[in-house]
């Protein structure tokens, strides 16, 4: 069943940024025909980020109390249901479907990293998780590619709609998985019941599933390094949003660009965060935990640094910072599907961590463009990504050392000292 668990996670992750990039590739379209104020474009965009942060509790309790697959199918029904509100509704249902994209896509986010520590043998853990990250990275590219085109042959409400076909497959995909698994699974547990003498109660037990752990019963050195995680995935998430939402300008006032030209840097550094989503997995084989963590950190920290140095090289910094924001992303969740006892933990785990990143996501930028406004220039959002990528550094590495005294191989956590 691996690879067609892992198919399943690739087709999920494809529907899990698609639906907030299509917008930002037609804003003008979407305003012209709904008459968003500024305001309102900004709440397109920025209202799934913020509901990652403000859901991502919820969510956590959604997966701990109906399970992974049933999140899997509510996940894409929202993203469906979602999609087709915002694409044929007036102004106040595009919003509406906004929201309701951005739940199924907080549903998403957390149960990907439940479903690796299920399924995924221990050592391939970074390598699935690489691949759902560059996932996510292909489908936000090819959806930045393809809506432009087809507004302007269908108009804006059909580019929208017509990436429903994903979360439509996905769910094609994802029921016939299930109804396969829940098919062996029941054959299995017969011929297990058949197997055990009923009357012999030490047999009975042996066959009884263990126990699940819960948050509560989670040891401290697990909880640490979740806490460690939260600090190093908001510095994670300040870099990217912030970088994401004003290279461009930065690169428009300071180096003088084009729009198309500063697009494509910002295009660059999207696509380079494939390489560092598959470059951890690389690494992580050979190399101790901690390493595949410093390298990325290196490569953020030449991001802000570059651009303060040698603004002229800003196409090696665009790409060296895309790598890492690849790779971090890879490195955070491989230790939380490596490093988790239980589906339970794994789910609140995550839950907390993207809790901590995403409201730093939805606060940043906006505090980097004040930041712009109020000194007239770019050093002061830059500081301020450094101070995110220094955070990353410190509390990403500590956390990884932490996270290599666990056992290999095994879904028990253990004390690292």
């Amino acid at each position: 069943m691996l690879p067609w668990i892992v198919l399943g996670i690739v087709i999920l992750a494809l529907n899990l940024r698609t639906p907030i990039i299509a917008p930002t590739a037609i804003l003008p379209d979407i305003q012209e025909g709904t008459g968003f104020s500024a305001a309102g474009l900004g709440l397109l965009t920025g209202l799934p980020v913020l509901l990652f942060a403000l859901a991502t509790p919820l969510a956590g309790k959604f997966i701990t109390r109906l399970g992974a697959e049933a999140t899997v199918l509510a996940c894409l029904s929202g993203v469906l249901l979602g999609t087709v509100l915002r694409s044929v509704g007036p102004s106040w249902l595009v919003l509406v479907g906004t929201g309701i994209i951005g739940l199924a896509i907080t549903l998403g986010n957390i149960v990907v990293p439940v479903l690796i520590r299920r399924e995924v043998p221990w050592e391939q853990v970074s390598m699935v998780t690489g691949l759902y990250s560059a996932m996510m990275n292909v489908g936000s590219m090819a959806t930045l590619i393809g809506t432009g085109p087809l507004a302007a042959a269908f108009g804006w409400r059909w580019a929208l709609a017509a990436w429903s076909v994903l979360a439509l497959a996905g769910l094609g995909f994802w029921m016939v998985l299930i109804r396969v698994r829940v098919r062996r699974e029941g054959e299995a547990a017969r011929a297990a019941a058949e197997a055990v003498d009923s009357t012999d109660p030490s047999l009975a037990e042996a066959a009884a599933p263990a126990a699940k752990q819960s948050w509560a019963e989670a040891p401290g050195s697990f909880r640490v390094i979740i806490a460690l995680l939260i600090i190093t995935f908001s510095g994670q998430s300040t870099a990217y949003y912030v970088t994401t939402t004003w290279l461009p300008s930065y690169l428009g006032d300071t180096i003088g660009l084009a729009p198309t030209a500063a697009g494509g840097t910002a295009s660059l550094f999207q696509i380079a965060a494939i390489l560092g989503a598959f470059g951890v997995p690389l690494l992580a084989v050979k190399a101790k935990p901690w390493v595949p963590v410093a390298i990325v950190a290196a490569l953020w920290l030449s991001l802000p640094v570059g651009l303060l140095a040698a603004p002229g090289a800003y196409w090696l910094w665009a790409t060296t910072g895309g790598i890492a924001q690849g790779g971090g992303f890879t490195a955070i969740f491989s230790i939380i599907a490596r490093t988790a006892g239980s589906d339970a933990q794994t789910a609140s785990a995550s839950a907390r961590v993207q809790f901590g990143g995403y409201l730093a996501a939805t606060l940043a930028p906006p505090f980097a463009g004040w930041l712009n406004t109020a000194t007239g220039g770019w050093t002061a959002p830059l500081l301020l990504i450094l101070a995110a990528t220094l955070a990353f550094t410190i509390t990403g590495l500590v956390a990884a050392r932490r996270a290599g005294g666990f056992p290999r191989g095994g879904r028990e956590v253990l004390d690292p000292e």
